[in-house]
């Protein structure tokens, strides 16, 4: 079933957000958290709500876990904004797999990452997410973030998959690389959007031409967050530079020790979730967590 899919070409604009999965002591999947996470961010006017993506802790979730989240959060969310799902891998035929025992009713596109550990070549990439192309039913963007991967998926590669895939719409940009996201943004095809995948970049990303992001920081403040993206849609350079250096310095706190570690111990200090992460995740040091607090305490949206 697709017929309440809410379609993501030509939609991909603003705010993203990749939701963590909060857990409880026992390390069972908090979804009363959830919820009020999901509300949180949906009230606060974000664009569209990532599951399952690196921020999730998707790796650590059993394959029964990820449907209940993924059905939980669909019913939660009910329509009021789209649903990306993270499904990709570093064995093609395992996402291949996954795509086809997935129900997409609902999920209005996939976030597919570069295959991780195996660093295929370019060549290799193409025909990995050309395989994905054809076998998903709705829309794919891709996820570019050699970081994590150690595999990145050059301009030439993005452009070709565009080019070649009408249901490949967009990508998520974290390789920090200036020079290719100009070169996408300034070749990429109508309607094929680009969106900045480090928080601490997308003011500068979105001055050159990209349009939106897929956010962390924004799990924990959705509203201001969002609010500068949409200044910078709207060309108000000014206005948005001044949002982006008020939240710059927690942004950076939240990677010190490590995604979604940080943004854990943000929500927590936000009293929104517990601080807990599954292995080989944990907390952030007690050093950047006072750092966090402290910035948090004093936060003061200029807006």
């Amino acid at each position: 079933m697709q017929a309440n899919i809410i379609k993501m070409k030509n939609m991909i604009r603003g705010t993203g957000v990749a939701i963590v999965t909060p857990f409880q002591k026992s390390g069972k999947i908090d979804f009363k958290s959830l919820a009020n996470l999901i509300e949180h961010i949906i009230v606060n006017k974000v664009e569209f709500v990532v599951a399952l993506g690196t921020t999730s802790e998707a790796v650590t979730l059993t394959a029964s876990e990820k449907i209940e989240v993924m059905d939980y959060v669909i019913e939660y969310v009910d329509g009021r904004i789209p649903i990306v799902m993270g499904i990709g891998g570093n064995n093609t035929q395992a996402v291949l797999n996954t795509l086809k025992s997935t129900d997409f009713d609902e999920i209005s596109a996939i976030l597919s990452v570069a295959p991780y550990y195996n660093k295929p070549n370019q060549t290799g990439l193409f025909q990995h997410f050309s395989a994905i192309a054809k076998a998903c039913p709705v829309d794919v963007i891709l996820y570019n973030v050699p970081g994590r991967t150690s595999s990145n998926i050059s301009a030439d590669t993005v452009l070709k998959l565009a080019n070649a895939h009408s249901n490949i719409v967009a990508v998520k940009e974290a390789s920090g690389d200036f020079s290719q996201i100009m070169d996408i943004i300034r070749k990429r095809p109508e309607g094929f959007a680009v969106l900045s995948g480090d928080d601490a970049l997308t003011y500068p990303m979105m001055a050159l031409g990209a349009d939106g992001v897929i956010s962390v920081v924004a799990n924990a403040y959705p509203a201001t967050f969002s609010a500068m993206v949409r200044m910078m849609l709207k060309k108000k350079f000014d206005e948005a530079l001044e949002v982006h250096y008020s939240l710059l310095d927690i942004i950076n706190q939240l990677f010190a020790d490590g995604n979604p570690a940080g943004v854990k111990a943000a929500l927590t200090i936000l009293g929104m979730s517990k601080n807990y992460l599954r292995l080989p995740m944990v907390p952030v040091n007690k050093e950047v967590y006072a750092r966090l607090k402290k910035l948090i305490d004093n936060y003061e949206t200029p807006f």
